[in-house]
């Protein structure tokens, strides 16, 4: 996972993943949301929004429960919608649900991985480390690529669209985040540690190296959020 694909489908193409292009009332809220182009407990307003995105009121409702679902937005009796701030308690509970995904997918790939997979994962992990970080968008691209590997194959359509929902929140926030220097080298050694359990059909292996992965992306980005609260 890199600290700084729509929802996964079967026949998800890879050009076409990104974190900038909203493609529905849903999306574009949510994004504005994630951006601060509308702030933390900022009252929202059905009719307000249609206006602003020039759509009916009716997808704004179902947006909004939908946001409200992921944890974006609180609806109460007396306030009405309001944003969630994105806080630390926020990113801890979504990344511990990360915990439970990722290394159970990681897992499960351990036992059907193919050459052909290794070999793309390398392929990918040449290109990251030639990078080094220093071409952040690139590097977000090649590591959503490098997951993606891993878990496009699990048959349970469920979890990875939660995986993509959850990932997509942390990348859109953390993409303003700089990457610390120990957190690069950690990144890099966890993927070329996890290709060598996957080489062995190591599923015990590879699900410690996704632990360690996923618990350290959680740690830097306490530690990010942390840093800009007490500027």
């Amino acid at each position: 996972m890199n600290d700084t694909i729509p929802s996964p489908s079967a026949a998800l193409d890879l050009d076409e993943l990104s974190l900038d292009r909203p493609s529905s009332v849903y999306d574009r809220i949510r994004e504005d949301i994630i951006e601060g182009r509308i702030p933390a407990d900022a009252r929202l307003k059905v009719r307000d929004l249609a206006a602003r995105y020039a759509v009916s009121t009716n997808p704004v409702r179902e947006a909004l429960q939908q946001l409200r679902g992921e944890g974006f937005v609180v609806i109460s009796p007396n306030r009405g919608a309001r944003v969630r701030p994105i806080d630390e308690t926020f990113l801890r509970d979504t990344n511990e649900i990360e915990l439970l995904i990722e290394p159970y997918l990681t897992r499960w790939f351990a036992d059907v991985v193919t050459n052909e997979d290794i070999a793309r994962l390398e392929a990918i992990q040449n290109e990251f480390e030639a990078l080094n970080f220093t071409d952040m968008a690139r590097n977000s691209e090649l590591d959503t690529q490098f997951h993606w590997l891993v878990y496009e194959r699990h048959p349970n359509q469920h979890i990875l669209d939660l995986w993509w929902r959850h990932r997509e929140i942390l990348g859109a926030v953390t993409r303003h985040f700089p990457t610390a220097l120990s957190r690069q080298a950690a990144v890099l050694e966890e993927h070329r540690a996890l290709i060598a359990c996957l080489k062995a059909h190591d599923s015990a292996g590879a699900e410690a190296v996704m632990v360690k992965h996923v618990s350290g992306s959680g740690r830097h980005m306490m530690q990010q959020i942390r840093s800009i609260k007490t500027r």
